[in-house]
């Protein structure tokens, strides 16, 4: 290890690049607005918890403009994205108006959207919010799940990545 930096003295950019060591899956993880609008935004973020019962869990930064719709609307879908779907993945990237412009998806639980192109979807109901430092966290009941066989979308050092051979 080249930086034994004391905790309290971490630099939030050295604390990140140390964060992306860490390789992840890439969800899009996807609600309704207050107006009934789809929302959408990328998350790595991402685990699960339980499995009796079902449930993940998830975070959003507290200052994040899809915050409001996510806290408002009691289901939400994750998303997990396929290295196919890296363009489309990068769609929810981007504070754009309409994310969902040229996404095809349909109506799940709760009517969130879910993506056609994701490899796997996990549709869920909020069951409890934790606000921790600077983000919330979202614990989700799993009610109904998807999956297909592709490969899936990695981020790693923050970039999209793919995944080699199996060793």
């Amino acid at each position: 290890m080249s930086d034994d930096t004391e905790l309290d003295q971490i630099e939030s950019r050295l604390l990140r690049d140390v964060f992306g060591c860490f390789a992840t899956g890439v969800t899009v993880v996807t609600s309704l607005g207050d107006t009934g609008r789809p929302v959408g935004l990328v998350v790595n973020s991402f685990s699960s918890v339980s499995l009796d019962p079902p449930q993940i869990l998830w975070s959003i930064g507290l200052n994040s403009p899809s915050r409001d719709a996510f806290c408002a609307h009691e289901g939400f879908a994750v998303n997990i994205m396929g290295a196919d779907a890296k363009d489309e993945t990068m769609r929810f990237c981007t504070p754009a108006e309409d994310k969902f412009a040229g996404v095809d998806w349909w109506a799940g639980h709760f009517g969130v959207p879910v993506l056609r192109s994701a490899l796997a979807t996990l549709e869920c109901r909020t069951e409890k919010r934790i606000i921790s430092g600077d983000h919330e966290i979202f614990i989700g009941r799993v009610l109904r799940v998807d999956h297909q066989d592709v490969a899936p979308l990695l981020f790693h050092r923050g970039r999209f990545a793919e995944m080699g051979p199996a060793l």
